[in-house]
């Protein structure tokens, strides 16, 4: 079990998203990490231990940007290096990181697919980063000319069929916004909340548990379906659609 969380917000992103962490703290103590975007650059900071532990008042005001994710860690694949803190990250294509709640049951086969046929190195034995490359693999299929939300939700629909076991996930993409979207069972929970801000545009926020909405001033807009997927923009905009051939909450 892990805490996942994504916001998108037209302030910087850095206090909430230390704020929602916390509230998840309970879900994993292991390992946190944060990731935050600023016109393209990403900004960084994980590490093991507890959220207070690893992101510090100056890290907050490093952390710079409208848009991140967040992670707590319990280890459940892999190992406790701080090298599998969460968020993961690859360059290509557009520069993604990922949070993931979950396993994959077929994460050691998938690895060697990833070397054997995509030449892609992965530097630790965790089934995120599986996940993560396995995601890159499938955009960079679609990814040929703007990138689009149906591209995304493409590549959403190419992953299901070869990931195998739980998954909740948030992936950034930079300069885009951010793309959640949960297996085709739905094992792993993963909600969505909307605030309203006073200039009337709305900040959208992704968590594994509805405390963290409740707590930062968000509604409960939905939970993001088995095998949907939810994309939102950079300038807030939402678009979400079911990725999954038979989708089926267990």
């Amino acid at each position: 079990m892990c805490g996942i969380v994504g916001l998108v917000s037209k302030q910087n992103v850095s206090a909430e998203l230390y704020d929602a962490l916390t509230l998840l703290q309970h879900r994993g103590q292991d390992a946190a990490g944060m990731v935050t975007c600023e016109d393209r650059q990403l900004h960084l900071q994980k590490g093991k231990g507890f959220v207070r532990d690893v992101v510090h008042a100056q890290d907050i005001l490093r952390l710079r940007g409208h848009y991140g994710l967040g992670h707590v860690r319990y280890p459940t694949a892999g190992t406790d290096s701080a090298a599998e803190a969460q968020p993961l990250y690859v360059n290509s294509p557009y520069g993604l990181c990922l949070v993931h709640n979950g396993n994959l049951t077929n994460a050691s086969s998938l690895q060697k697919e990833l070397w054997q046929k995509g030449f892609r190195h992965l530097n630790t034995r965790s089934d995120s980063e599986v996940l993560l490359n396995v995601f890159a693999e499938e955009l960079q299929r679609v990814a040929v000319g703007e990138l689009t939300p149906e591209k995304l939700f493409q590549a959403v629909r190419q992953l299901h069929p070869r990931c195998k076991g739980a998954y909740a996930v948030i992936v950034l993409i930079a300069g885009y916004g951010l793309l959640a979207f949960r297996d085709p069972y739905g094992i792993r929970p993963l909600s969505l909340g909307v605030r309203q801000n006073d200039n009337g545009a709305p900040d959208y926020l992704f968590a594994s548990e509805t405390v963290a909405l409740d707590s930062l001033g968000f509604h409960l807009l939905d939970d993001v379906a088995p095998g949907e997927a939810v994309f939102i923009s950079v300038d807030g905009q939402m678009q979400r659609q079911q990725c999954a051939k038979h989708p089926q909450l267990s």
